[in-house]
């Protein structure tokens, strides 16, 4: 019905996944929409469907009815070329009990097909359809009429303008972009509803019910956190599916643009390759990064497990020794509280800014306890360091022969500014330039 193409188009990018196979949409995803002078908050939902109690069909029918008795204004969208269907008489019967403002969009109203199901929408005894296409951008300007007169006036209202002053005093820091991502079915989804508390998000036993990267604004002890639940992203040998891909390559952009990234993995299962391979990717894009061990209460030797998985990832995660690992069970609350302080601890470190004079003091001593190799007979000199970034930690080393300093002697320099600086867990990049301390005037 193109209900995530409108969804799309009023905030101005393609956010949501869409596709024409039906049912791609699943969760609610929220975005924030204009239309014409109207600004307000959209959310797009998994549509309204029968289906069984516990069917999947069932557990999204639950958040769309979630979404439209927190909405304002609904738009219940139709295909006008399609025409009214059963479902679209059933779900308009619902909508006119519920007694919430309901506007009818009769969506692909282009051409000569859309007419007939336009006078068709009328049957639904919501008022007079309102016909777009919103792949086209047409008839927006009548649904921006329609969106204007149901919604509540103090939504209409202009927003304040801030002063000088208030702007000034404003608090910079805006949430923490924080993704969950993980391999399928490893209760990503759960593990988030339990820590918004609320059923925000569709679960189940299924494996790969969530496709969009859903994120959710959540305040952690008066700090903003949007948390974006991603789908599971399996080896891309294994991936054939068209809506897969899309997910896939939606969950990879998110970790590209997150500020922390839980990776989620199964207690029950030892670390897989797979698991690895996503640790890998946020770890290049300089995430910092938190390890979150779901389903914790089914293990039976916890502290063996535990002594495993520490030393796999010693082994297969050098770059960012010291990763916080958090047990918990996101399906009981079993230690979940815990997540949230190493993620904070992370998000902290990742953004931590070392006083160059210490960092010198600190090189002094590395390099004397431990040189770097000589090159062709002549020493490596490592003269000054400074750090010329956070988020991640990023040191410019200046030294002579930069080119020939051996990859080991930089991991050695990692090991020690972790240890020297509290930074385990977080990836530290090194610049690497030819010359003297350029801040030493001649």
């Amino acid at each position: 019905m193109g209900k995530s193409t409108l969804f799309n188009r009023l905030i101005g990018r393609r956010l949501a996944l869409v596709d024409d196979q039906p049912g791609v949409t699943r969760d609610r995803r929220e975005g924030d929409a204009r239309l014409g002078s109207l600004k307000f908050r959209v959310v797009d939902t998994g549509g309204l469907e029968e289906g069984p109690d516990k069917s999947i069909a069932a557990r999204i029918r639950q958040q769309s009815e979630a979404a439209v008795r927190e909405a304002d204004v609904t738009l219940f969208v139709v295909d006008a070329r399609s025409g009214v269907t059963p479902l679209d008489q059933h779900f308009a019967r619902w909508l006119r009990k519920s007694g919430r403002p309901v506007i009818l969009v009769a969506n692909k109203y282009e051409g000569r097909l859309g007419e007939a199901g336009l006078a068709d929408a009328f049957s639904l005894g919501l008022g007079e359809a309102v016909p777009i296409s919103a792949a086209h951008g047409e008839g927006l300007a009548d649904l921006y009429q329609a969106v204007r007169e149901k919604l509540p006036a103090e939504a209409q209202a202009p927003a304040a303008v801030e002063t000088e002053a208030e702007a000034e005093t404003a608090a910079p820091e805006g949430p923490i972009q924080l993704a969950i991502v993980g391999r399928p079915n490893v209760g990503k989804s759960t593990l988030v509803n339990r820590l918004v508390g609320s059923e925000r998000l569709l679960v189940g036993p299924e494996p790969g019910l969530t496709r969009d990267s859903i994120a959710v604004d959540w305040r952690y002890k008066g700090r903003g956190v949007r948390l974006v639940d991603t789908a599971g992203l399996r080896r891309q040998a294994k991936v054939h599916d068209r809506i897969e891909r899309f997910a896939a390559a939606d969950t990879r952009r998110t970790i590209d643009y997150a500020e922390v990234v839980v990776i989620v993995i199964d207690g029950t299962q030892p670390l897989e390759k797979q698991d690895l391979a996503i640790a890998g990717r946020a770890i290049e894009e300089g995430r910092a990064v938190v390890l979150a061990v779901n389903k914790w209460d089914l293990v039976a030797d916890r502290a063996r497990a535990l002594a495993a998985l520490q030393e796999r990832l010693e082994k297969s995660l050098p770059q960012v020794r010291g990763l916080a690992i958090v047990p918990l069970s996101g399906l009981t609350g079993w230690h979940v509280e815990r997540l949230m302080p190493a993620v904070l601890q992370a998000f902290e470190r990742w953004n931590r800014r070392v006083p160059t004079s210490r960092l010198n003091r600190w090189l002094a001593a590395a390099v004397e306890n431990h040189p770097p190799p000589a090159v062709a007979g002549r020493r490596l000199r490592l003269r000054y360091a400074v750090q010329v970034k956070a988020r991640p930690p990023t040191i410019a080393i200046f030294a002579n022969h930069v080119e020939a300093l051996p990859a080991a002697y930089l991991r050695y320099l990692a090991n020690g500014l972790r240890e020297a600086f509290d930074l385990p867990g977080v990836p530290i990049r090194f610049h690497l330039r030819k010359g003297e301390n350029p801040y030493v005037e001649d």
